[in-house]
């Protein structure tokens, strides 16, 4: 799938490629993967492409993807989430992100917490059962978006 005509809606799910970094940025309702420079809906909705604003340093367009009803607070890498830890395993605790920054999600986000990202040193030490139990709130940051699922570093103990 090419580039998309500037104003032209086409319908989207998570995951779906929109085009690349180098000629889109990723606007609400997308995400850039590092791994491959490749724009991705993060929603279900329609792609508008929107034309840089004349002087603008950067004159590629903004891809967007908006929801059919009005869609909530959606979690991209830097965001500051609050989520509520589900499962708790050796390597990775799962949970339900709640917030992001100050506004609610309207879609579910389920966020891992890594062994790795819970905190600076002494990775290899991290016990995740003796740092989290399900129904624990945290804050996060997420580091890495797939589809709808949201990598999350958690600074606990």
């Amino acid at each position: 799938m090419g580039m998309a005509e500037v104003g032209e809606k086409d319908l989207v799910t998570p995951g779906e490629v929109l085009g690349k970094a180098s000629e889109l940025i990723p606007g609400r309702g997308a995400y850039v993967a590092p791994h491959n420079n490749t724009v991705y809906a993060s929603l279900t909705g329609r792609r508008v492409i929107i034309p840089p604003s004349l002087g603008s340093p950067d004159q590629r367009p903004v891809v967007e993807v908006t929801g059919h009803k009005a869609h909530g607070a959606v979690p991209e890498p830097g965001s500051i989430v609050i989520a509520r830890v589900t499962k708790v395993m050796a390597r990775l605790a799962s949970a339900d992100i709640l917030c992001v920054g100050s506004k609610s999600v309207r879609e579910k986000f389920t966020g891992i917490i890594r062994q790795q990202d819970v905190r600076a040193t002494e990775i290899d030490k991290v016990d995740m059962h003796s740092s989290f139990r399900p129904g624990d709130i945290v804050k996060a940051v997420v580091v890495q978006q797939w589809f709808q699922l949201v990598g999350l570093r958690c600074n606990a103990h």
